[in-house]
C-alpha cells in the first residue's frame, strides 16, 4: 500500500496524525514498510489513523536488497567515525595511562599533564587516524553485521534462527569484526603511535610515513591479533547484548508495542540499550585493550613483555573506570546515529520485534 508523497510527514513522527479525507476505512495492515500502518477507529469505519512513513530521501529500501546493505555501511561510517573522534581527548589520556602510569595517575592528572606539556590542541592529537580509520571500522562493522545476520539466520531456517538467535548475533558480529579489524588496524597503529609519542609526528601526514620507514608496511598490522582480541569480543558482546536489552525493554519496560512508538522513543531506547550493551563492551574487552596500547607503543615488543610489565591485574584494571565511561557513551551514541540514519532513508530502528518480522 504505497501512500503518496503529499500526505508523508515528518522525518521522527511524535503522534499520530488523523487523515479526515480518507473516503473509506482501511483495516490495520502491515506493509512493506514496518513504520507504516493504518488503523480503524472503533466507533467510526470512515476514521482512519495514520503513522506517516518516514522522509525516503533515496526512494523506498527493500530490505536485505543491495540498496538496505549500502544504508547500513553509511550509518556505520557516521556512527563509529564521528563519535570515536569526539572522544579523542579521553581516549588520549586512556591510552597514556595505559603506557605511562607513573606519570599519568589518573583521569584528572592525566588532563592537567596533556594540557600543561601540550597545551589544548594536544587533546586532539590524532584526530585524523582515529576518524579515518574507525569510518573504515563502522562501514565494515555494521554493513556486514547486517549481511551475516541474514546469511546465517538463512541458513539456520526460521525455527532455529528464532530459537538461537542469540547465538546468531554472536556470530555475524564476530564475523563482520573480523573484517572490520583489518580496515581499522593501520590507522590504530598510527594514532597511538602519534598519541603517546608527542615527538614522534603531528599526525596522520608525517606520521604514517614515519612509521613505515621505521617498521616497515606490515609493522602497522603488528597488533592485529591483539585488535582482534579487544574488538571480536567486544563487538560480539556490543551487538548481541544490544539486540537483548531492545528486546527485553520493548517486551517489559514499555506497555506500547514497538511499532505504535514514535521514532523519538525508539531511538531513545537504542541509545538506553547501546549505553549499557558498552559498559559490558568495555569490561570483556579490557585486557586486549592494554595490549595493543603497549604493542604500538613500544618497538618490538612481544604480549609477553607487556603481561610482564603490566602484570595480569594491571591488564585488566588499568584505565578501566576511564574505558568503561568513554566506551558506554560512544556505544550509546553509536547505536543512536546508526538508527537515526535508518530512520531518515526509511528503515526500522535495530532490535525489538521489528527485527523478527522482518
Amino acid at each position: 500500500m504505497a501512500v503518496s508523497d503529499t500526505s508523508r510527514q515528518s522525518l521522527i513522527p511524535n503522534f499520530i496524525y488523523t487523515s479526515s479525507s480518507s473516503p473509506s476505512s482501511l483495516l490495520m495492515t502491515k506493509t512493506s514498510n514496518p513504520s507504516l500502518f493504518h488503523s480503524t477507529s472503533p466507533a467510526k469505519q470512515q476514521n482512519s489513523f495514520v503513522i506517516p512513513a518516514p522522509n525516503e530521501p533515496l526512494g523506498k529500501i527493500e530490505m536485505y536488497s543491495p540498496r538496505f546493505y549500502a544504508a547500513c555501511t553509511v550509518g556505520g561510517i557516521l556512527s563509529c567515525g564521528l563519535t570515536h573522534m569526539t572522544v579523542t581527548p579521553l581516549d588520549l589520556v586512556k591510552c597514556n595511562m595505559q603506557i605511562d602510569p607513573a606519570k599519568y595517575k589518573s583521569i584528572s592528572s592525566g588532563f592537567g599533564v596533556l594540557l600543561k606539556e601540550q597545551g589544548v590542541r594536544g587533546f586532539f592529537r590524532g584526530w585524523v587516524p582515529t576518524l579515518l580509520g574507525y569510518s573504515a571500522q563502522g562501514a565494515c562493522k555494521f554493513g556486514f553485521y547486517e549481511f551475516f545476520k541474514k546469511y546465517y539466520s538463512d541458513i539456520a531456517g526460521p525455527e532455529y534462527a528464532a530459537k538461537y538467535k542469540t547465538l546468531i548475533y554472536l556470530a555475524g558480529s564476530a564475523s563482520a569484526e573480523v573484517i572490520a579489524d583489518v580496515a581499522l588496524c593501520p590507522m590504530e597503529a598510527v594514532k597511538v603511535r602519534v598519541q603517546t609519542q608527542p615527538g614522534f609526528a603531528r599526525g596522520l601526514g608525517d606520521g604514517l610515513p614515519k612509521f613505515v620507514r621505521s617498521e616497515g608496511a606490515l609493522g602497522l598490522y603488528k597488533g592485529l591479533v591483539p585488535l582482534w582480541g579487544r574488538q571480536i569480543p567486544y563487538t560480539m558482546m556490543k551487538f548481541a547484548s544490544f539486540e537483548t536489552i531492545v528486546e527485553m525493554m520493548y517486551k517489559y519496560a514499555i506497555p506500547t508495542p514497538k511499532n505504535e512508538c514514535s521514532k523519538s522513543l525508539q531511538l531513545g531506547v537504542s541509545f538506553a540499550g547501546g549505553y549499557v550493551a558498552g559498559v559490558l563492551c568495555a569490561v570483556v574487552s579490557h585486557p586486549a585493550d592494554n595490549l595493543v596500547s603497549f604493542l604500538n607503543n613500544a618497538k618490538g615488543a612481544s604480549v609477553g613483555d607487556a603481561v610482564k610489565k603490566l602484570g595480569v591485574w594491571g591488564l585488566f584494571t588499568r584505565g578501566l573506570p576511564l574505558r568503561i565511561v568513554m566506551i558506554g557513551t560512544l556505544t550509546g551514541a553509536q547505536w543512536g546515529i546508526y538508527d537515526a540514519f535508518k530512520v531518515f532513508v526509511g528503515l526500522p530502528t535495530t532490535g525489538g520485534a521489528e527485527t523478527a518480522e522482518a
